[in-house]
């Protein structure tokens, strides 16, 4: 019988309670999780299996799960990165993530007089796993795990303008492009030809166009490959901070970006 599906009972000398030679579900599952954490990713199927002594197809299924799921991200060529929601757990840890990145962020928030968020892409959405409040007598509803839509975010945009042009057509047509404010861009040409500007210019603008009174400027974080892995945004409302106040923020938040791409 084969090793996979052979149980070992509970107590066995050797066994350690497993439910297989191969472990349980639960620690193939981990394993997985760590062969495709370990450095030099986005590593391929064949290696996160090798790695993770769990045989190939199991290994599919399991990545699979957890791609839908945000813990991790399917690259091209049958590649697997750490998702969003792994980088946020990883975030909440011992207290958060290396305090490096912190004080970017906090720096950007100091000089901006803004609200900051940090993010990270995964799939189909972007994951907050960071945000700064600004001193300014206003909260906007955004918090730490919450997942926004690409196309009406600042970071969600300038991750898009990234994205090759097949996948972001792809995207528009999986998840369409749902309205969420009355300036929401749900028109496909509309959205790609705001995207190229993106491209030149380098950083994204959300003008009321994900929630009411709220605009943003957010900027892409790139990962070694050249794919967005995240992005960075500085938050503000619309009566206290006009469009090119905030646009003057863009040298700023670039610089943010750049620091931030070595640490993520």
């Amino acid at each position: 019988m084969s090793t996979d599906v052979d149980e070992v009972p509970e107590g066995a000398p050797g066994g350690r309670g497993r439910t297989s030679a191969a472990g349980s579900a639960l620690e193939k599952s981990l394993r997985v999780l760590e062969a495709v954490a370990a450095p030099g990713g986005p590593h391929r199927l064949t290696d996160v299996a090798t790695a993770a002594a769990v045989p190939k197809s199991s290994t599919f299924r399991i990545l699979a799960s957890l791609v839908e799921q945000g813990f991790v991200r399917q690259e091209a060529e049958s590649r697997y990165g750490v998702g969003a929601r792994l980088r946020g757990l990883a975030a909440l840890v011992g207290g958060g993530e290396p305090p490096s990145i912190g004080r970017i962020l906090g720096e950007l928030r100091e000089n901006t007089g803004q609200t900051v968020h940090l993010a990270l892409h995964s799939g189909e959405t972007i994951t907050y796993i960071r945000k700064l409040e600004s001193d300014q007598p206003f909260r906007t509803a955004s918090r730490v795990g919450m997942r926004m839509p690409l196309h009406t975010t600042a970071i969600g945009k300038s991750i898009l303008a990234h994205l090759p042009a097949d996948e972001v057509r792809d995207l528009i047509a999986a998840t369409g492009l749902p309205r969420r404010t009355p300036r929401t861009l749900t028109n496909a040409r509309a959205l790609h030809a705001q995207l190229a500007e993106v491209r030149a210019r380098g950083y994204a603008l959300d003008d009321e166009e994900n929630e009411p009174t709220i605009r943003c400027i957010g900027a892409a974080i790139l990962g070694p490959s050249g794919r967005p892995v995240g992005g960075v945004s500085i938050t503000t409302v619309t009566f206290l901070v006009s469009r090119e106040e905030i646009e003057a923020y863009a040298p700023a938040l670039r610089a943010a970006t750049e620091a931030l791409t070595p640490l993520l």
